[in-house]
């Protein structure tokens, strides 16, 4: 049997930043935070990333955890 242990996590916050003229879709912008503390929870990444959201000039399109894991037989 595996198990998977996260040993990285990161925040990406996901910006609008335009319309492709040839194709009519969203271009979209990623600013990404690295080295989060694997412990944060929801929430808390949720609380910064709306403290963070009125200081850009973009518009927020979402917010995106990412977790690195560690698969390992147990």
């Amino acid at each position: 049997m595996a198990v998977a242990q996260k040993v990285d996590s990161g925040l990406q916050l996901v910006f609008e930043d335009g319309v492709n003229p040839e194709t009519g879709e969203t271009i979209l912008r990623r600013k990404s935070f690295n080295n989060v503390k694997t412990t944060a929870t929801a929430d808390q990444l949720f609380a910064i990333a709306s403290a963070l959201v009125p200081l850009q000039q973009k518009t927020l399109n979402s917010i995106q955890q990412k977790d690195d894991l560690l698969i390992t037989e147990s």
